[in-house]
């Protein structure tokens, strides 16, 4: 059996003037551009965009890694929440080059709340062994002896 050729107006025949999957030669057609320059794939001259100003993708620097915050707090604050924040601010250079942008943004805020945590817990925690410490001289120097000769 042939579906090839089956005469004239059949089901394998081609219809006079081209097939079905030609463009007409007015040069318009579903997968061109329109001649105005505009389209789907190209970026509005207003400049707009979702992630930098003047155009779609990638914003062009990344976000501070708070890096430098992380390690002195770290060395005089609070090590634990240091710590914490020392990982999360590695995270944002190898999420930025990764091309993971909301999180590289994400791990930013999360290493700057931790740094700053570290900071808060360590100063409250100095302001404690200072009082410690006049308590502890006031309630020695009230208890020793006095020795008069």
């Amino acid at each position: 059996m042939s579906y090839g050729n089956q005469g004239d107006g059949g089901y394998g025949s081609q219809p006079p003037g081209g097939g079905y999957g030609q463009q007409p030669p007015s040069g318009g057609g579903y997968g061109q551009q329109p001649p105005s320059g505009g389209g789907y794939g190209q970026q509005p001259p207003s400049g707009g965009g979702y992630g930098q100003p003047g155009g779609y993708g990638a914003p062009q620097t990344p976000p501070d890694n708070h890096l430098v915050a992380a390690i002195l707090t770290t060395l005089f604050c609070c090590l634990p929440f240091g710590i914490v924040s020392i990982v999360k601010s590695s995270q944002v250079n190898s999420k930025w080059a990764m091309g993971d942008y909301q999180g590289a943004v994400q791990a930013s805020e999360e290493a700057k709340t931790w740094w700053k945590r570290a900071l808060i817990f360590g100063l409250i925690a100095e302001v404690i062994i200072i009082v410690g410490y006049i308590l502890l001289f006031v309630f020695v120097a009230a208890n020793a002896p006095s020795y008069t000769y």
